[in-house]
């Protein structure tokens, strides 16, 4: 099982560092393809990707790039160029995973190859910055990792040496061990968050499976949504139903717990038929480590854990919310069914529970009705989210695709 790991870095200044994780994967079975990166200097070791092909990738050449006189210019060509070829190669079959090796400038560079591959394939980035508040969550490939180059910045040691063995190690192994994303079904792709807040996924999944799709839930707290929003654009899902929109509240204020700009739009980019609710987006999660916002800071919190305290949004702020979701909604190229319940959309809304907003739910109802345009049909249903008639409503929609071939199950 042997498998090719493209290895990539600054072959000009970390020749030894880079050296070494070959070594490890060669003396482990594995194969390397090794691509420099560098601008100015020479490289030390042989390598199979020259940094004048990374530039040319780019559309640009080593001297353009060395001539732009500024360091972040120069290597954002080769970023450019780097991920290209890291998704040429692996669409060409001739590299099984990616690791990467830098501080700041190869983390940033490093970032971009990552998210140039598909989910399932490793993708492994030793840096000095591993895991560090520098890196927002949208630069994250969905199912990356991460290992801190703990006192390697310049030079080998013994210290560096653990974490560059660790990831050779893991790299190849990862490349050795992985299922890809392949299902003998079609995949309905949907989001949710935990049981506790939203039920709808109890009652889905196994009607779900018994039409004959395979049912993958992401967590709507931000990477989940970018893996979702990933699998949605290379066209993995059959359909979606992505019924939890929290990350679209939490980034129109301000909050890391997002999943980027991109949310919401990769399903209709595709073409790919959409069933659509407001679940959850009455609320606004902050990381338990965020300072908040002053405009938020006088408002209640409730700690979910020592990760995430939530707020609510006020009427006003669900109607610009919904506005935005009615804009990404609009630029859909299939269907959208967007499911409007009339009784709330998440558990904690109900009356009794600490987040029941009456005024607050009516001014979000009001707006769908006159925000979402004509190509977005929409569905009242006169239940609360978590209650099964919701789920039986979406199903009845999807029902209706398979019987008019839009969406075809095994």
């Amino acid at each position: 099982m042997q498998r090719t790991i493209l290895v990539i870095g600054t072959y000009d200044t970390k020749n030894d560092e880079l050296g070494y994780i070959c070594e490890r994967i060669n003396a482990l079975g594995g194969a390397v393809l090794a691509m420099d990166v560098s601008v100015l200097g020479e490289r030390g070791l042989p390598v199979d990707i020259s940094k004048h092909e990374v530039a040319a990738a780019a559309g640009s050449s080593i001297t353009e790039a060395a001539a732009s006189g500024e360091e972040n210019e120069a290597m954002q060509i080769m970023a450019r160029g780097a991920a290209t070829l890291a998704a040429r190669l692996h669409a060409e079959g001739r590299i099984d995973g990616m690791i990467a090796l830098g501080g700041t400038m190869g983390t940033d560079l490093a970032l971009d190859c990552a998210q140039a591959l598909p989910l399932g394939v490793p993708k492994y980035i030793v840096s000095t910055v591993a895991f560090s508040a520098l890196i927002p969550a949208e630069r994250l490939a969905p199912d990356i990792q991460m290992i801190l180059w703990a006192g390697g910045l310049y030079g080998l040691n013994s210290i560096c040496r653990s974490s560059l063995s660790q990831a050779a190690g893991a790299v190849l192994g990862a490349a050795r061990a992985v299922e890809r994303p392949d299902s003998d079904r079609p995949v309905i792709g949907m989001t949710s968050l935990g049981s506790s807040c939203l039920k709808y996924m109890k009652h889905l999944k196994a009607p779900l499976e018994e039409r004959g799709f395979e049912v993958a839930v992401f967590h709507a707290t931000g990477m989940g949504g970018m893996a979702f929003e990933a699998l949605a654009r290379e066209g993995y899902f059959a359909a979606v139903l992505d019924l939890a929109l929290p990350e679209l509240a939490n980034l129109m204020v301000g909050s890391v717990a997002s999943a980027g700009p991109e949310r919401l739009r990769g399903a209709g980019a595709r073409g790919v038929p959409q069933i659509v609710a407001p679940g959850c987006t009455d609320l606004i999660d902050f990381a338990g480590w965020q300072t908040i916002p002053p405009e938020y800071a006088d408002r209640p919190f409730h700690a979910h854990n020592r990760l995430i305290v939530s707020t609510g949004l006020t009427g006003d702020e669900r109607r610009a919310l919904m506005r935005d979701i009615a804009g990404r909604l609009e630029a859909a190229r299939g269907p959208v069914h967007f499911m409007l319940p009339l009784g709330g959309v998440e558990e904690w809304d109900q009356e009794g529970q600490p987040a029941h907003d009456p005024e607050g739910l009516a001014a979000m109802i009001d707006e769908a009705r006159t925000a979402l345009g004509p190509s977005v049909t929409l569905h009242e249903v006169d239940c609360h989210i978590n209650d099964p008639a919701f789920s039986d409503a979406v199903l009845a929609v999807l029902d209706g695709w398979i019987a008019s071939g839009v969406v075809r199950a095994k």
